[in-house]
């Protein structure tokens, strides 16, 4: 989507229990950034988004600081903010994260809901029959997604959200590679049904490994454009 596109669509922070806060602001970015809707090197204008959102100027900077933070954006002197474009150490900070986060979410998470997981393997297979990469791709990340809501934990929930958020940025790397995405959607349905069998242990394992998977590739493929 173009950022002015994305701008229009902002919902204004008036009468939200977090308007006019950085935290706020933040949190809005990201999650448009996490769903796809702007693309690594994307320009964010300060003067639009801040009248989109209601909010001044200095409050948008300190959502800019908290993203810069998190590896989402790029602040360049002299230039602008830039939706960032994660490199090799960026890819390999964010599979680090999930290893240990996702399998132990399988193992342990008390909310567990195998139902919702299969609803989202459903979405990802019908989106890969009809060759909708963007739905598969958004299907795929609803599935990780599930799993860390499985901790019930907010904290762990929020940082999924950050690292789905640099996540969707590394997968436009692979923009040209759009079988990437579809092996992963029949991995997240054997998950499912060792899920199902009460295997829970062989789900983390099998995830443990898919997530080596899926760095190796990503890394080889960073290498190759480099």
């Amino acid at each position: 989507m173009p950022v002015n596109a994305l701008i229009s669509s902002l919902p204004l922070a008036e009468g939200s229990t977090h308007a006019h806060t950085g935290a706020w602001v933040a949190s809005v970015l990201r999650s448009r950034i996490a769903e796809g809707h702007l693309l690594p090197g994307a320009k964010l204008s300060e003067q639009a988004l801040a009248e989109a959102l209601g909010v001044s100027r200095n409050t948008l900077r300190e959502a800019f600081a908290v993203l810069d933070h998190e590896l989402i954006i790029t602040r360049i002197p002299n230039r602008g903010v830039f939706v960032a474009s994660p490199g090799v150490a960026g890819v390999k900070e964010i599979y680090g994260v999930r290893r240990m986060i996702e399998p132990a979410a399988l193992l342990w998470g008390p909310n567990l809901n195998t139902e919702a997981l299969v609803s989202i393997v459903i979405e990802a297979r019908a989106a890969l029959a009809a060759g909708d990469i963007e739905a598969m791709a958004d299907a795929n990340q609803c599935f990780h997604e599930e799993l860390v809501r499985a901790t019930g934990n907010q904290h762990l929930q929020e940082l999924m959200t950050r690292v789905l958020a640099q996540m969707r940025l590394v997968f436009h790397a692979m923009s040209d590679a759009p079988d990437f995405h579809s092996h992963y959607v029949e991995l997240n349905g054997s998950l499912v049904e060792l899920l199902q069998a009460g295997r829970r242990e062989d789900a983390a394992n099998e995830l443990r490994g898919y997530l080596d998977r899926a760095e190796a590739e990503l890394l080889a493929h960073l290498d190759e454009e480099n």
